[in-house]
């Protein structure tokens, strides 16, 4: 099991560290009492549980508690766990507290610049004892979300983003989820033939058909083209998940043909997970 304390300056990006985290797949909890992040150490760590990552996040609000930062060493002394520490330079902190309008935990009634002292001093022995240091004051979000990749995603920078192929009816409404949507009402229309009209693209002789002139060939060629290039782009900017819709006039015959096939590229280019949907199939 990997378990790994997220610590650091308050403002810093520790909420949303474990945001992205989670997001990899850890198992996330937030602002746990000292007393309760060794027993949850211990239950997470228990053979029959299947926590295989775990992330807690621990700072200043804890000493606000009672306890200090060698507490938190010899609570955790029996079990192997990692640290990450956010830091950031006190003039971007002092700017981020008066964009929020929150209050600095350790401030009180006092200025923030005092509250940011004094939290630095308390927390120097875990940033010496971290195993990362990632220093946010010049950082975008995405750029944090490919450090903490590089960092614990077991392969970083390969498969991160999951592809949602979705076919759909334009006469039942874009989906309203789409990041990207495309019409193949251009490609031949097997609703118009009899033996067709009640079936769908997910057979073969309709996808025969969607297919007969080539017109569905070259369109899958330069949207996947399109799609290589633009993927990569969306990953760099911490994008998650990609929904591509695909839509004909009812969604039951050439969007469902075209998903299926471009469904197909992905799973045999292996590069990204991908799931498939057909939204109005069925209608």
């Amino acid at each position: 099991m990997r378990f790994v304390i997220v610590t650091g300056m308050s403002g810093s990006g520790k909420t949303a560290a474990l945001k992205m985290l989670e997001d990899d797949g850890y198992f996330c909890v937030d602002n746990l009492p000292l007393e309760l992040i060794g027993k949850f150490a211990e239950l997470a760590g228990n053979p029959a549980q299947e926590y295989s990552k775990v992330a807690v996040g621990f700072d200043s609000r804890s000493m606000l508690r009672g306890h200090s930062v060698e507490d938190f060493f010899r609570t955790m002394k029996p079990y192997s766990y990692e640290i990450l520490y956010l830091d950031c330079g006190d003039q971007e902190l002092v700017r981020r507290y008066k964009a929020t309008r929150r209050i600095h935990p350790l401030a009180g009634t006092g200025r923030i610049e005092a509250g940011i002292a004094k939290e630095r001093k308390l927390l120097e022995p875990l940033r010496l004892r971290a195993d990362y240091v990632i220093d946010t004051s010049d950082m975008l979000t995405r750029q944090l979300q490919q450090e903490i990749g590089h960092i614990f995603l077991e392969n970083p920078g390969e498969g991160n983003l999951l592809l949602s192929i979705l076919s759909f009816g334009f006469k039942f409404g874009i989906p309203s989820d789409a990041d990207l949507v495309f019409d193949v009402r251009f490609l031949p229309n097997p609703f118009y033939v009899e033996e067709l009209k009640h079936k769908t693209g997910n057979d073969k002789d309709v996808q025969a058909y969607v297919c007969q002139n080539g017109e569905a060939d070259t369109f899958l060629q330069k949207l996947t083209d399109l799609l290589e290039y633009l993927i990569p782009k969306y990953e760099l900017e911490g994008k998650r998940q990609l929904t591509i819709a695909v839509g004909c006039t009812g969604g039951k015959h050439r969007s469902v043909t075209m998903a299926n096939r471009l469904n197909e590229y992905f799973e045999t280019n292996g590069k990204y997970p991908v799931v498939l949907l057909h939204r109005d199939i069925t209608r």
